[in-house]
């Protein structure tokens, strides 16, 4: 296997014929994340049915399917019921042409190196996509990334500077933990520390619980979306007074999850529920930066790119999230209570390690060799 990554093989052909390769192949990649992109929030195979308009359900042709020209010869409609096809699918097959591209200029002829940052390329760019619209990143995307990174490093040596698979796949596997475990101590910390905010609203103030947002004084509204994104996230409001259509609950307190609606010792589904309204001075809103899926995300990175990559990407991410949070929230189009997704962030930050000049990388690594001798003293060889 490793004779098919050596560079003196791939150097046979002239180099930018594999250029034009990898363009090609990365294309054709982008046209399947999209249908990654589309299919796996929604828990449907990316494999069957075969691509089909999501407005008429009529099968594409293959020639209606060709990444990038057929969007543009169609003009961006669908070529049976005309309706419109998104422009996002053109452009995730060129920026997936673009990657796989920049990885063979950067890394070629050296095969191993630029195939195996290919993968996580894609693997990002599907997670930042899915995690934009949909708050979430699909086990497919980290487990598989997870095991596709150990697999690849053990096969690729050169990903982790090793001189052979074993000792790659053990800086792999140290990469998995380390990332993975860094990033879940953040989030067990985070819960216990911030895991709700607490907002006074004033005396005797009526909030509603509409059917899709809770409505609170101000013509303000907070998506339930925005709070309940996980079964054990609850909003607690302790009331005064409660009404529903039917009944009315003096000195009560509310707690409504995505599975239950309690209202004193009341047990309800919230789906029963058509109006609810309570008179209160507070909320507490259930809050948290990062998800276990951020966890196991991080945990695929550190598997293709090291411990050292994940540090590296934390902090890089935690530094564009706030810039980005605050510019969201000061320019209004975000309130501070609202979730934002954290994956892009990560995926945006080991980027930027895959592709940062080999000095800065080699520096990074020293400096935290040293700050690790100075934390744990002893031998090192």
């Amino acid at each position: 296997m490793n004779n098919v990554f050596d560079p003196l093989v791939w150097e046979l052909v002239p180099f930018h014929f594999w250029s034009v390769v990898f363009f090609v192949f990365g294309a054709i990649v982008g046209s399947f994340l999209n249908v990654c992109v589309y299919r796996m929030p929604r828990d449907l195979s990316v494999i069957r049915p075969h691509s089909r308009c999501p407005h008429c359900e009529g099968r594409i042709a293959w020639r209606h399917n060709i990444p990038m020209i057929s969007w543009l010869v169609l003009r961006g409609k669908c070529a049976d019921c005309r309706h419109p096809i998104s422009f996002r699918y053109p452009v995730v097959e060129l920026a997936t042409a673009l990657g796989f591209l920049a990885c063979w200029l950067s890394f070629g002829p050296q095969a191993g190196l630029a195939l195996s940052y290919c993968i996580l390329l894609s693997l990002l760019l599907a997670a930042t996509l899915i995690d934009v619209e949909h708050f979430i990143i699909p086990d497919e995307i980290t487990v598989g990334g997870i095991f596709l990174g150990v697999a690849g490093s053990a096969l690729v040596p050169a990903l982790h500077g090793a001189e052979s698979g074993t000792a790659s796949a053990l800086a792999s596997l140290g990469g998995l933990l380390g990332g993975a475990g860094v990033v879940y101590l953040i989030v067990r910390v985070g819960k216990l520390l911030f895991g709700r905010l607490r907002e006074e609203l004033g005396e005797n103030v009526t909030v509603v619980f509409g059917e899709e947002a809770l409505h609170l004084p101000g013509g303000r509204e907070i998506p339930y979306g925005d709070m309940l994104y996980r079964k054990t996230d609850t909003i607690i409001v302790p009331a005064r007074k409660v009404e529903m259509i039917d009944r009315c609950y003096p000195n009560a307190e509310v707690r409504l999850s995505q599975e239950r609606l309690l209202i004193g010792s009341e047990s309800f589904d919230p789906e029963s529920v058509s109006y609810l309204e309570a008179v209160t001075d507070r909320i507490v809103i259930p809050r948290e930066a990062m998800g276990l899926g951020d966890v196991k995300f991080m945990g695929a990175i550190g598997a293709f790119l090291g411990w050292q990559a994940t540090l590296f990407s934390l902090m890089l991410s935690s530094f564009i999230g706030a810039l980005l949070g605050v510019g969201l929230i000061l320019s209004g189009r975000q309130e501070w209570s609202s979730r934002l997704p954290y994956g892009p962030y990560i995926a945006a930050a080991a980027v930027a390690w895959i592709f940062m000049p080999a000095e800065f990388r080699a520096g990074w690594n020293r400096n935290l060799d040293e700050l690790w001798r100075m934390i744990v003293p002893g031998e090192w060889g």
